[in-house]
């Protein structure tokens, strides 16, 4: 009988170790599911994080980017006007010479022409 008792408690124990290793397995799985959900949602918060930076970001380098564009504008109308007033002033001066020119040459050549002495020149 002895041998029966000793072998039914070794069967107890080893039932009783597995259902004890299934018991742990089970909460294994458990514990797997939650750490799993809260990597999850660790993951999730830090990306949205991320993109709320992002956009903020972005939104501001939009916003400098455009006063800068508009200041440029600005700057290179100005300069544009500034030059085409300066250009125009000395196409009129050119022309007010060249035309100076002209008639002092004509006056010469139809003096010549009308065997007139020739006047000094200024």
């Amino acid at each position: 009988m002895k041998k029966f008792s000793v072998l039914g408690v070794a069967l107890v124990i080893g039932f009783s170790l597995s259902m004890a290793r299934a018991q742990t397995a089970g909460q294994d799985m458990k514990d797997a599911g939650h750490d799993t959900a809260h990597a999850t949602k660790t993951v999730a918060h830090k990306t949205a994080h991320g993109t709320k930076v992002a956009s903020r970001d972005t939104a501001h380098g939009t916003k400098v980017a455009a006063h800068k564009t508009a200041n440029g504008t600005r700057v290179a109308a100005h300069d544009t006007a500034h030059g085409t007033k300066v250009a125009a002033r000395d196409t009129a001066h050119g022309t007010k010479v060249g035309a100076d020119k002209t008639v002092s040459g004509t006056k010469k050549l139809g003096d010549k022409i009308a065997d007139k002495p020739t006047p000094p020149q200024q």
